[in-house]
């Protein structure tokens, strides 16, 4: 990539958003100029980049005729509205938002799995749930060798997912607690800090959430497979930053936890960290949080059945998750640029 592009995100005071601008400064993307663009309410502001102040424009005044790449990440109703817009322009859309995840018309793209779906977009990217990606990251290796008939999975999932208020709301528990006064939630529905959640995102009919539900649709689109059976739990847990994931697979053929060891420790975008000691896997405190990388220990094959691998998977939800990922999808857009 050695010509300069010009690049918006969308969302750019928010946690992701933030993390999107960092991500372009510190993996050199060829930004020409750089447009932050937010609601009415964060207008003005300003975001630093490559050591220069730049002001936060207002989204629904912008042009996005002289730009390359939009990286949205300001909410699903808004993407719903905008990046048509942008991408009628010319702007090529990177979606982190789940409006578009589910359209068949539209690539929903893991570059470490389905870089190849890219080259089908016509204007707009889907970016995948945070916690899909870092599940098929692992996933991707085992399922090229051996095949996937079934995953059941429980997530551990950072509040850093809900957004600043509610990295904000566990940091304000967490001080109230500790200082033995009562606490009220807001933006959880119960109180996080001390506790744990099995509930992200509105329940559905089947009992399920949507946050599981995505895991389910979003897994079987990206890995072009729509007969693996995919069980999930997803639990908001008091960590700012960093998901975690239970994986218990079943393989189409049986397969050593060496040699799942052996494969992911070549596959792209995993740090394996697997020793049968004290600390001898990851967390996301120590190694999720701020990195780039999808973790995995506790590599082992199940007990309980002949074709069954369990593992343990952290990522940082902001980054990989979600920001990195995105910029990952520009890079491959603009590889020849």
């Amino acid at each position: 990539m050695a010509n300069s592009l010009n690049v918006a995100v969308v969302g750019a005071t928010g946690a992701v958003g933030e993390a999107m601008i960092g991500i372009l400064e510190q993996r050199s993307f060829p930004v020409g100029c750089l447009f932050p663009l937010a609601s009415e309410r964060s207008a003005g502001s300003t975001i630093n980049f490559r050591g220069k102040s730049i002001e936060v424009k207002r989204l629904d005044e912008f042009d996005f005729s002289s730009i390359d790449v939009g990286l949205f990440s300001a909410g699903g109703s808004v993407s719903a509205v905008f990046a048509p817009k942008a991408a009628s322009s010319g702007c090529v859309v990177v979606d982190n938002t789940s409006y578009f995840r589910n359209d068949p018309e539209i690539p929903l793209v893991v570059p470490e799995v389905n870089a190849h779906a890219i080259d089908g977009h016509d204007g707009i990217i889907a970016n995948p749930n945070c916690s899909t990606i870092q599940m098929v990251v692992a996933l991707k290796p085992i399922y090229d060798a051996v095949g996937i008939s079934r995953i059941n999975i429980a997530t551990y999932q950072a509040v850093s997912g809900a957004g600043k208020r509610a990295i904000a709301e566990l940091g304000q528990q967490s001080v109230e607690l500790l200082n033995g006064r009562p606490v009220s939630p807001i933006v959880m529905p119960k109180q996080i800090a001390f506790n744990v959640l099995p509930h992200i995102d509105e329940f559905q009919e089947n009992g399920y959430t949507r946050e599981e539900m995505k895991m389910i649709w979003e897994t079987q689109k990206i890995l072009g497979d729509d007969t693996i059976c995919i069980n999930p739990t997803c639990v908001r847990v008091p960590v700012f930053y960093g998901h975690s994931e239970a994986l218990h697979i079943e393989t189409r053929e049986k397969i050593t936890a060496k040699a799942v060891r052996e494969l992911l420790q070549a596959a792209p975008g995993v740090v394996v960290i697997d020793k049968c000691e004290p600390g001898g896997y990851p967390t996301p405190v120590s190694d999720g949080a701020d990195c780039d990388g999808v973790y995995v220990g506790r590599i082992r094959e199940d007990v309980s059945c002949a074709q069954g691998i369990n593992m343990w998977v952290v990522s940082d939800n902001i980054r990989k998750g979600a920001a990195l990922n995105s910029v990952q999808i520009a890079e491959h857009l603009f590889k020849s640029v």
